[in-house]
């Protein structure tokens, strides 16, 4: 950490139950050269990746559905959320991530993805960059009918549908997840379907 404005004084852990929650102390100088001392909570739970698979002969796109916890615990019905394909690193490359979480959630094995950006999805909280891909499918890639890995106890439902009907879903509400809305905004944008 190389900013000058900033001086760490203490990092306490609250839990490493899932992923690491700190409680960190810091000096922070302000723009009129005084220092305050503040303390944040910041939850680390490494960095991921997405990518929106799209067919640009059928014009379709496939997302994912799958139960979020804390969806449902802010008022979301269901629990239940509509989005692009993702998963965290571990110790791979953004890239390798990606390729792996594709076959593992949606069946299909794919070789080459573009890297459109890197965004922090939650930088007042959380530590994640989230690298965000683009990847064209076709039906030969297709090896398996997708939906997780049970060691992880996924249980992930498979959803192909025109890319036209995915990006009516922000509209309507039905997509509320900030990656995949931001890759279809990004797909339209650049004329991909």
């Amino acid at each position: 950490m190389k900013n000058p404005a900033i001086k760490i004084q203490k990092t306490e852990l609250l839990s490493d139950n899932w992923y690491i929650l700190n409680k960190v102390t810091f000096d922070y100088q302000k723009k009129d050269d005084s220092w305050i001392t503040q303390k944040r909570e910041v939850y680390d739970r490494g960095n991921g990746a997405a990518i929106l698979l799209y067919n640009t002969q059928q014009k379709t796109v496939i997302l994912t559905r799958q139960f979020r916890l804390p969806s449902y615990l802010n008022g979301n019905e269901t629990g239940m959320m509509i989005e692009v394909c993702a998963g965290l690193l571990d110790a791979d490359h953004p890239e390798q991530c990606i390729i792996r979480e594709t076959e593992e959630e949606t069946g299909y094995r794919i070789t080459k993805v573009d890297k459109i950006m890197e965004t922090y999805m939650s930088p007042g909280a959380v530590t994640e960059i989230l690298y965000l891909f683009v990847g064209e499918y076709d039906e030969s890639m297709k090896v398996s009918d997708g939906g997780g890995v049970e060691h992880e106890e996924e249980n992930i439902d498979v959803l192909e549908m025109t890319y036209d009907e995915a990006y009516a879903m922000i509209e309507s509400g039905e997509i509320k997840d900030a990656k995949t809305i931001m890759l279809l905004q990004y797909a339209k944008i650049k004329n991909l379907v």
